[in-house]
């Protein structure tokens, strides 16, 4: 029974495919006696340290996403602003940025060609409408992931959170059964005792 409540549970995913933690209800659902307290506490940690783990790869893919999404928009805004010149107009002076702390002057004219960063040392040429349309979509693929990450992280968060309550509530449950033995044993010590006073 706890077999078949666990395994229903561990196939519901979020959309990104991160398993949905189970929601201890019932601890006898998962814990049928004492002995197995200890290896489902282990159990509990474990996808704890899964979840948390998770959440820290998201949170740096997060953070990557945040920083890409504000340079795709310059460089999309500057290529909208170039396919706005008309040919035959003056060129633009303009200060541009070779590396953090050196900048250089450039005249620009009209042009129908932009290169752009692709990533790891490579430039390539491209039309101004397939720049356009490149980094219109490189944009919206970029803020898609980002709102994934943030629903991911949410997601996780929760899940944390159900697992920590979930490992509370079996660690308080083997708390209870322990105090009950006890009482049992010493009720059967008395008992003992008192049987023994009277034969």
């Amino acid at each position: 029974m706890a077999e078949e409540t666990s395994k229903k549970v561990a196939a519901a995913t979020n959309p990104r495919g991160i398993p949905v933690a189970p929601f201890v209800d019932k601890v006898e659902d998962y814990v049928t006696s004492r002995a197995e307290v200890e290896a489902t506490l282990k159990k509990f940690q474990e996808m704890i340290s899964k979840y948390q783990f998770m959440e820290t790869n998201k949170q740096r893919a997060a953070v990557g996403h945040r920083d890409k999404i504000p340079d795709i928009q310059k460089t999309l805004d500057m290529v909208q602003f170039l396919k706005t010149r008309k040919p035959g107009s003056a060129p633009i002076e303009t200060t541009f940025e070779l590396n953090d702390t050196l900048f250089a002057k450039a005249n620009i004219p009209p042009t129908d060609e932009v290169y752009l960063w692709l990533g790891a040392n490579v430039m390539l040429s491209y039309p101004i409408d397939e720049a356009e349309e490149l980094l219109t979509t490189r944009l919206a693929t970029a803020k898609l992931n980002l709102s994934n990450c943030e629903e991911d992280l949410d997601f996780l968060r929760e899940q944390i959170t159900t697992m920590e309550v979930a490992t509370a509530r079996v660690y308080n449950w083997d708390v209870t059964m322990k105090r009950k033995e006890k009482g049992d044993h010493e009720a059967l010590e008395s008992g003992g005792k008192d049987g023994s006073s009277n034969g």
